[in-house]
């Protein structure tokens, strides 16, 4: 009896592992989904995701090799009662999207989700007893495993919120070309230019401008900007802006889809997403996919003079 539950305690701490790594894989939609819950602004989602995963990692890696028993069987029922619990809330608010306990690879909704924490608790309970093994310089031993799984997290994967870069200078648009961009038709009929305006140009087909729609409809819904402060410029044809809001996950703001892809590429360099804010068609800041601000757009749409 006492092989299998050392031999379950593995299974569970690769399973921890596993599961550790494909957070890291889908970490854009990881983060999404900790901001989502609204608990934490994005730039502590960005924290809070990896502080996750490196725990995961630290446990599973402790569970592995059998040592710190006491500690790891703890931490790690903490852990899951308390994503048990966040599972209810999920519930309890009508959820019913991913949880990402395995990414994007394997999709959870929270009431699967719960019923695997369940049978996780239950298997636990049948290593409570497991011998650990004995080493030298155990403290030494975990400080060093918890340094390593960070420091891996942090390289394989740095926050967003370090590539903040808040020079009003730092162009992602040809500022002549989107001036004229705004006097053009179908802009031009527009209320582009009418008081403060969050811009993004995005092409339909983007993965990373659906990540940008998603952000930004999650931050919307946080801070409570209006509506009519959202317009989206799309490089694309109508149906393929209709599966983006699908496809996304996000509100599907106002749009205007522009044809002419060569001049629309020459106002972004090619790349895509860009983010611009306008005040009354003036350009006060441009962001790309990492550099989104939260707390930047929060000033700007809560303050009656630009931030």
């Amino acid at each position: 009896m006492s092989k299998l539950a050392h031999i379950l305690k593995i299974l569970l701490g690769l399973l921890f592992i596993v599961s550790a790594i494909l957070k890291i894989v889908g970490i854009d939609q990881f983060e999404l989904y900790v901001y989502s819950y609204h608990f934490f602004s994005l730039s502590a989602s960005y924290i809070i995701a990896r502080i996750a995963i490196i725990l995961e990692l630290v446990l599973g890696i402790g569970l592995v090799i059998n040592r710190f028993h006491k500690l790891i069987w703890w931490s790690s029922v903490i852990m899951l009662a308390a994503y048990t619990g966040l599972m209810v809330y999920a519930l309890i608010l009508g959820r019913n999207d991913n949880c990402h306990c395995f990414g994007e690879l394997v999709k959870f909704n929270p009431w699967q989700s719960l019923i695997k924490n369940v049978m996780l608790l239950a298997l636990f309970t049948l290593i409570y007893k497991v011998e650990e093994r004995t080493s030298k310089h155990k403290v030494l031993l975990l400080a060093g495993i918890v340094i390593g799984c960070t420091a891996a997290v942090l390289i394989v994967s740095p926050p967003d919120n370090l590539s903040y870069n808040d020079d009003p200078m730092f162009d992602y648009i040809e500022h002549y070309e989107f001036e004229h961009l705004m006097q053009t038709p179908p802009l031009d009929s527009s209320d582009i230019k009418e008081g403060k305006k969050l811009v993004g140009l995005f092409s339909s087909s983007c993965e990373y401008c659906m990540l940008a729609a998603k952000k930004v409809s999650l931050m919307q819904e946080h801070l409570g900007f209006p509506d009519e402060g959202v317009l989206y410029i799309f490089m694309g044809l109508e149906e393929g802006v209709r599966d983006f809001f699908v496809e996304s996950e996000s509100k599907p703001f106002p749009y205007i889809i522009y044809d002419d892809y060569i001049y629309l590429t020459r106002i972004t360099g090619g790349n895509f997403p860009i983010i611009v804010l306008l005040n009354n068609g003036k350009v006060v800041k441009e962001y790309d996919l990492r550099r989104i601000n939260e707390n930047y757009i929060k000033a700007f749409f809560e303050n009656t003079n630009e931030p």
